[in-house]
C-alpha cells in the first residue's frame, strides 16, 4: 500500500488529503486503490507521444476489467490486484469504470472530456466504498462542482454548489472523504491551505 499511497499523492495531492479524513484503516486504503487506478490512467498521456500508442495502452486497461469484473486478477500488477481484490468486496458496478477508459481514449482524440466520466463516476465509487450503495444521486451534483473547479469552470462551480451541498444533506458522514475534494477551488494552492480547506469542509459536512 505505501507504493500506491505515494503514487497517489504525486498524482492527486487533492484526494489523496481528502482521504486522511477516514478513519478505518481498510476503507481508507480501498479509496487509495480507486484513485491509484485513475493515476494510472491519468500518466499514460505522459508516458507515450503518439495518440496511438496512447490509445493501445489504454485498451489494454480496457481489456484487464475482464479479469478485474470476473474476479480474476492480473498477477503482478498492484494496481489489478488490489482493484480486483475490492471490486468484489464492494460489488462495485463495471460501468463508470470502462466509461473512465473511453473518455481518456476520447481526450486523446481531442474529443471535448466527458465531465460526467472524470468526476462523477469515479465520486459514486468513492461513495460506494466508504458507504455502500444508495448514495449516487447525492453526490451527482457535487462531482460536477469538482468537475468545472478542475477545468477552470469556476462560475459553472460556484452556480452550482448549493444544489451540490443540498444533495450533501443526504451523504452519510462517512462517505464525506469521498466528495471532499470538491471544496477546493484553487487548484494552485498550497498544501497547507487545502488542509485547512478540507478540514472546514469536513466539519461542516459542506463542499
Amino acid at each position: 500500500m505505501a507504493d500506491l499511497e505515494t503514487q497517489v499523492r504525486d498524482a492527486d495531492i487533492d484526494r489523496w488529503l481528502s482521504s486522511r479524513f477516514v478513519s478505518d484503516p481498510r476503507a481508507r486504503a480501498d479509496l487509495i486503490v480507486l484513485y491509484a487506478f485513475e493515476a494510472e490512467l491519468m500518466a499514460i498521456p505522459s508516458r507515450v507521444t503518439q495518440p496511438l500508442l496512447a490509445e493501445m495502452r489504454f485498451a489494454w486497461w480496457a481489456e484487464q476489467m475482464d479479469g478485474v469484473f470476473t474476479g480474476v486478477a492480473r498477477k503482478g500488477h498492484p494496481v489489478l490486484e488490489a482493484l480486483t481484490d475490492i471490486v468484489t468486496r464492494h460489488s462495485l458496478p463495471r460501468a463508470p469504470f470502462d466509461a473512465l477508459i473511453e473518455a481518456h481514449i476520447g481526450r486523446v482524440h481531442g474529443e471535448p472530456h466527458d465531465l460526467d466520466a472524470f468526476y462523477v463516476g469515479p465520486m459514486q465509487l468513492a461513495t460506494r466504498v466508504l458507504a455502500g450503495e444508495g448514495h449516487d444521486a447525492a453526490v451527482v451534483d457535487a462531482g460536477r462542482v469538482r468537475a468545472f473547479n478542475q477545468t477552470g469552470q469556476a462560475n459553472a462551480a460556484k452556480a452550482l454548489r448549493s444544489a451540490a451541498n443540498r444533495g450533501l444533506k443526504a451523504l452519510p458522514v462517512a462517505a464525506f472523504p469521498a466528495v471532499a475534494p470538491a471544496a477546493l477551488t484553487r487548484l494552485d494552492a498550497p498544501e497547507f491551505l487545502k488542509r485547512l480547506a478540507l478540514i472546514a469542509a469536513t466539519v461542516r459536512g459542506r463542499i
